[in-house]
């Protein structure tokens, strides 16, 4: 142990339980507009890391806004719908014409483009941020209060 002192953490039911629910907010199937898909995860992610503010959890907190805006990624690339859609919106993000049109016409599915370097480039942790997006590991960094 570091220091001979109690290092506190969430138990891993806790844990699992919080990524759950971010799950839950994030399903690929509702139609449910993103600026309220970002209020809700706000809502739930802020809450969530005041109350274990105490405990050690910025490897978790790392892991969970990894997987987040992964599926935040696959969720606006769903809402485009259509390859033509796909292509123009990856094109205004800054992506090469030839670069969009390869990965839309690629035949694999949502979560694979979404965890595509093209994708990433293009809708990046900093888009994200600006649109609205919590991260976890973030606030925790400001909150965190060592006993």
């Amino acid at each position: 142990l570091k220091n001979q002192k109690y290092q506190v953490k969430p138990h891993s039911i806790s844990v699992q339980k919080f990524q759950r629910k971010l799950r839950k907010l994030t399903k690929r199937n509702g139609s449910v507009p993103l600026d309220y898909r970002v209020l809700k995860l706000k809502q739930v992610i802020i809450g969530w890391v005041n109350y274990f503010r105490i405990s050690n959890m910025r490897k978790a907190m790392t892991e969970i806004d990894k997987k987040l805006r992964s599926r935040i990624r696959v969720i606006i690339w769903k809402q485009w719908k259509v390859p033509k859609k796909q292509i123009k919106s990856l094109v205004q993000l800054g992506i090469p014409k030839e670069e969009a049109t390869g990965l839309t016409l690629c035949r694999r599915g949502y979560r694979y483009i979404g965890l595509s370097k093209v994708v990433q480039r293009a809708i990046s942790n900093k888009r994200l941020k600006q649109r609205g997006l919590p991260s976890a590991l973030e606030h925790y960094l400001k909150v965190h209060t060592v006993i």
